[in-house]
Protein backbone atom coordinates (compact mmCIF):
# COMPACT_ATOMS: atom_id res chain seq x y z
CA UNK A 1 0.00 0.00 0.00
CA UNK A 2 1.35 3.38 -0.14
CA UNK A 3 0.79 6.96 0.95
CA UNK A 4 -1.36 9.37 -0.38
CA UNK A 5 -1.50 13.31 0.92
CA UNK A 6 -4.69 14.39 -1.03
CA UNK A 7 -5.83 18.20 -0.50
CA UNK A 8 -9.19 20.70 -1.53
CA UNK A 9 -12.24 22.04 -0.41
CA UNK A 10 -15.24 21.52 0.80
CA UNK A 11 -18.67 23.18 1.32
CA UNK A 12 -18.86 24.11 4.93
CA UNK A 13 -21.71 26.39 6.73
CA UNK A 14 -19.58 29.50 6.70
CA UNK A 15 -18.61 28.53 2.46
CA UNK A 16 -15.50 26.85 1.56
CA UNK A 17 -13.22 25.46 3.55
CA UNK A 18 -9.83 23.59 2.51
CA UNK A 19 -8.57 19.98 3.63
CA UNK A 20 -5.33 17.72 3.56
CA UNK A 21 -5.53 14.14 4.75
CA UNK A 22 -3.22 11.41 4.41
CA UNK A 23 -4.93 7.94 3.42
CA UNK A 24 -3.21 4.64 2.73
CA UNK A 25 -4.43 3.32 -0.13
CA UNK A 26 -3.48 0.64 -3.38
CA UNK A 27 -3.47 3.46 -5.92
CA UNK A 28 -5.08 7.19 -6.29
CA UNK A 29 -8.55 6.34 -7.63
CA UNK A 30 -9.13 4.37 -4.57
CA UNK A 31 -7.65 7.01 -2.84
CA UNK A 32 -9.96 9.40 -3.90
CA UNK A 33 -13.12 7.23 -3.41
CA UNK A 34 -11.83 7.02 0.22
CA UNK A 35 -11.95 10.81 0.74
CA UNK A 36 -14.98 11.56 -0.80
CA UNK A 37 -17.07 8.65 0.92
CA UNK A 38 -14.98 9.82 4.35
CA UNK A 39 -16.63 13.54 3.95
CA UNK A 40 -20.01 11.97 3.37
CA UNK A 41 -19.79 10.07 6.62
CA UNK A 42 -18.62 11.73 8.58
CA UNK A 43 -19.65 15.51 7.36
CA UNK A 44 -22.86 14.28 5.38
CA UNK A 45 -21.55 16.06 2.51
CA UNK A 46 -22.43 14.80 -1.15
CA UNK A 47 -19.38 14.25 -3.36
CA UNK A 48 -20.21 17.32 -5.54
CA UNK A 49 -19.66 19.33 -2.87
CA UNK A 50 -16.08 17.95 -2.09
CA UNK A 51 -13.59 19.17 -4.84
CA UNK A 52 -10.05 17.45 -4.65
CA UNK A 53 -7.70 19.73 -6.24
CA UNK A 54 -4.35 17.58 -5.57
CA UNK A 55 -3.16 13.92 -4.64
CA UNK A 56 0.58 13.27 -4.29
CA UNK A 57 1.86 9.70 -3.68
CA UNK A 58 4.53 9.84 -0.69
Amino acid sequence: MSQFTISGQFDGREGPREFTKEIDAINENVAREHILSQFGSEHGLKRTQVSIQDVTEQ
